[in-house]
């Protein structure tokens, strides 16, 4: 199955997350994401101006394990994964500090403060989306009581490693995990206040609990002497948002998979053009011989032939690799990306860009596409531009589990395009509007220009193949909104 999820990164960039979930029973999963991207034809985006080289340059790709799923309820009892898990290994490395203890120590760490994020992220969905009808009380002190108890359990295994046979270095992932998961308590709680306070009125004991355990974590963050948000602070906090950023990495760091990117088809490409040299010699080399045969050598006429032959020779070898190179392209992707980690290939992912008319895209797009009567119209004269990025993708669920104490459903592919090549021709983003004014005077208003750009994602597999339209609204200022149809 393939999850997605559509959002705005930044002012230029959209942020496209999509979740391949591999088969437990199945060795091998197949995944396919195929891309239509309808450009108006006034930005003057085409094959010509916009080269693969720009494409990937504006594309950057994180893969990553999708975060092993835990209830809140669940992380918060000592005796079971995870927390069972890293307090082993806490055990473990306080009795003998070898260097591959030293390893699982820091790699728990890291997975139970990813899992404890993960968790509360879609405890906090569920609260805000199930919470209101009657069991938000309910939701609301389970929350606060599990995510006080899973810190209190974490902070308790201080004391299993506060012993002579651990260093500060190693001392000091502890605290980075601890800092980190103070700061997710945090900032998912503020959330947490802040969704609820926008769908109605909240009753003051629930914002209370909330507050509370805010209070609470900023507190202990003073006792331990980490970065804490000041509202007047004199660099406007760049310090604090960029420790946030490094512990962010250091935390999820274990999920991030190695990628090793190269082309793809590289040596069956060299055959296509070594045939089509062949081509090209045994015309020039037939042209000879029997020109040769006819009029003998160091003749006028041989000597002709052979020129010309050598002329005709270069253009057949050009147009025999053109032709093999159109016809690879169909087959063929521009890069290929094995996927690894801890020495375990899970799998590999291949990716194609290319222009293509609309006479070539599937009927079935185009109707997904859906162009109202007056864009159908316009496109007989300014036809829109059409990207296809393809993508395949192959996971190997033996892999998966061997890679990771931890149950894993697959992974995570984080796109993120940046549309700031898309921008360069637009209008200015105001344009003047006349209407009526008091005694006969005219009113100017401000309207919005806006352009469009229109994806249409197709998503195949084993048990899935349907299509999805989103419209990318923006000007240029940047990118406005995201439309789902």
């Amino acid at each position: 199955m393939i999850e997605d999820l559509i959002k705005i990164h930044d002012k230029f960039s959209v942020e496209i997350k999509l979740g391949f979930i591999a088969r437990k029973k199945q060795e091998i999963s197949d995944f396919a994401v195929n891309t239509w991207i309808f450009i108006p034809n006034s930005l003057d985006i085409n094959r010509v101006t916009y080269e693969k080289t720009d494409f990937y340059r504006d594309l950057k790709s994180n893969i990553r394990l999708i975060t092993p799923v835990y209830l809140l309820r669940d992380i918060a009892i000592s005796d079971k994964p995870p927390f069972a898990l890293m307090a082993a290994s806490f055990q473990s490395l306080a009795s003998e500090p070898t260097r591959t203890r030293i390893a699982e120590y820091e790699y728990h760490i890291r997975m139970f403060v990813s899992i404890v994020k993960s968790a509360l992220r879609e405890e906090i969905n569920h609260v805000l989306h199930n919470g209101i009808a009657g069991d938000l009380e309910y939701l609301i002190e389970s929350y606060v009581k599990n995510i006080s108890l899973i810190a209190e359990n974490y902070r308790n295994l201080r004391r299993v490693i506060n012993v002579p046979t651990i260093s500060k270095e190693l001392m000091n992932y502890y605290l980075f995990g601890d800092e980190f998961l103070s700061n997710v308590i945090e900032q998912h709680s503020f959330k947490l206040l802040d969704g609820l306070g926008k769908k109605a009125a909240l009753p003051d004991n629930i914002k209370q609990l909330l507050l509370e355990l805010i209070t609470a974590e900023v507190s202990y963050k003073h006792d331990k002497g980490y970065p804490v948000v000041e509202k007047e602070s004199p660099d406007r906090n760049r310090d604090l948002v960029f420790r946030l950023s490094l512990l962010k990495k250091y935390a999820e760091n274990e999920l991030f998979l190695t990628t090793n990117k190269k082309r793809d088809g590289v040596w069956i490409e060299q055959v296509y053009l070594s045939i089509a040299a062949g081509i090209s010699m045994v015309f020039a080399t037939a042209i000879a011989f029997s020109f040769q045969q006819k009029f003998g050598n160091f003749t006028m006429p041989f000597f002709v032939a052979l020129v010309v032959s050598y002329m005709l020779k270069d253009r057949i070898k050009e147009l025999a690799r053109y032709y093999f190179a159109h016809k690879l392209g169909r087959r063929f992707f521009d890069h290929r990306t094995d996927i690894s980690l801890s020495d375990h290939i899970i799998g590999w992912s291949k990716e194609s860009m290319d222009f293509i008319p609309e006479i070539k895209v599937p009927a079935e797009v185009v109707k997904v596409r859906n162009r109202s009567a007056i864009l159908e119209a316009d496109n007989r004269n300014n036809r829109e531009k059409i990207i296809l990025y393809r993508r395949l993708v192959r996971l190997n669920r033996k892999s998966l589990d061997e890679c990771s104490q931890y149950p894993t459903s697959g992974m995570n592919d984080i796109i993120r395009f940046n549309v700031s090549n898309f921008i360069q021709k637009m209008d200015n983003p105001v344009v003047p509007l006349y209407i009526p004014g008091e005694s006969g005077s005219i009113g100017i208003v401000k309207g919005e220009k806006m352009y469009y750009i229109n994806l249409v994602i197709q998503f195949k597999n084993e048990e899935q193949s349907d299509f999805k339209r989103y419209r990318i609204v923006l000007n240029r200022k940047g990118i406005r909104d995201i439309e789902k149809f």
